[in-house]
């Protein structure tokens, strides 16, 4: 998976120039110094799993936190995640739409993709199926 590094803020896409709002990414300690308590374990409990994924090629799962939130890219951003006021929003793209309860807003599609959001309260709840559904994500966009 080739990416192309932006020469001004250093972070890192999938197409050469791709449009994007020159910010430099955080360090992990510095987003984590200023957000909710709940949100470390949140991103743990993804990032543990995240982690372990690679592509065909050996390449795994790149971490770039933004003041916004904290993105999950393979080829692209497959799943970010959002602090809330009572909740981490987890969003992740798949090439298929699903339909589950645990869904918290409409999926969306977009360029042949859909997107999807999870509220996440308590990192008890990044179960199975929320791993499978990151699983599917990182593949789908590193394909």
């Amino acid at each position: 998976m080739s990416l192309w590094t932006c020469p001004d803020c250093q972070r890192r896409f999938g197409k050469r120039n791709q449009q994007h709002e020159c910010a430099p990414a955080m360090e992990l300690q510095e987003y984590f110094s200023t957000g909710p308590d709940r949100e470390r374990p949140i991103f743990d409990a993804v990032w543990r799993h995240l982690s372990t994924l690679a592509d065909d090629d050996g390449e795994g799962v790149y971490v770039e936190p933004l003041s916004v939130g904290i993105f999950f890219k393979g080829r692209t951003t497959f799943a970010q995640l959002r602090p809330m006021t009572r909740w981490v929003a987890l969003s992740f793209n798949l090439d298929r739409r699903l339909h589950s309860d645990r869904l918290s807003r409409k999926v969306i599609a977009h360029s042949g993709r859909f997107h999807h959001v999870v509220n996440i309260a308590e990192p008890a709840e990044i179960d199975d199926e929320i791993r499978g559904w990151l699983t599917e994500a990182f593949f789908d966009d590193v394909r």
